[in-house]
């Protein structure tokens, strides 16, 4: 396989991008000037480099070196370090894009995990899929937790990862009185988290059930 192709077929694994896509992006890079790509495989390596991941809710974050301890790097993101922000609820979202877009909205002001994808309905391994165990050892120690908000996207996929999560903490909370609610009204049956506006995203966070 030359390297064109090969560059073809990474680019078709990247999220919702098909093969023709891929082919575009591939022939866009090649009518691009030297000093271009070279200022492209740069940026690539540098996000790599300045990345971080959280080790509580597991998001990638930028490493802002104003908040580096001896030139260590940090291992919890902004939010998850703000104590001013309701350490009493738990959101759990899909992936980085989708807490973005709440985040954007500025209506909530809680806490947030992210699985890392969603689980296929067909797919009898969930822990392959996403972060169920480190999700449930999260919400086994933590005990400010009040509430737990399942926001995955009401696609097939994204609702049966809804019912693997819900059942699943329903059997380690055990005597502590933690709320585990989902998404209300607001967002349409089949709809991306990610690409919802900010009213929808308010509307179903105040319906909640």
């Amino acid at each position: 396989m030359d390297s064109s192709r090969r560059l073809e077929e990474i680019f078709s694994h990247f999220p919702g991008i098909g093969p023709r896509q891929a082919r575009r992006f591939v022939y866009h890079l090649m009518n691009k000037s030297p000093d271009s790509i070279k200022e492209f495989i740069l940026l690539v390596g540098e996000v790599k480099k300045s990345t971080n991941e959280c080790k509580q809710c597991h998001r990638f974050f930028i490493q802002n070196s104003r908040f580096t301890l001896n030139k260590t790097k940090l291992h919890m993101c902004e939010i998850c370090r703000d104590l001013n922000r309701d350490q009493t609820t738990l959101m759990i979202v899909a992936r980085d894009s989708d807490f973005e877009t709440i985040e954007k909205c500025g209506v909530y002001n809680g806490l947030y995990f992210i699985l890392g994808g969603t689980v296929p309905i067909l797919d009898k391994d969930p822990e392959k899929r996403i972060r169920l165990r480190a999700l449930l050892d999260r919400i086994s120690i933590d005990r400010n937790l009040k509430e737990i908000i399942l926001s995955l996207s009401t696609t097939p996929d994204g609702e049966h990862t809804t019912d693997i999560v819900k059942d699943s903490i329903s059997h380690i909370r055990g005597n502590k009185e933690i709320k585990a609610t989902i998404l209300g009204r607001g967002l349409s049956t089949g709809a991306e988290l990610e690409y919802a506006d900010s009213e929808t995203i308010k509307r179903a966070l105040e319906n909640r059930v």
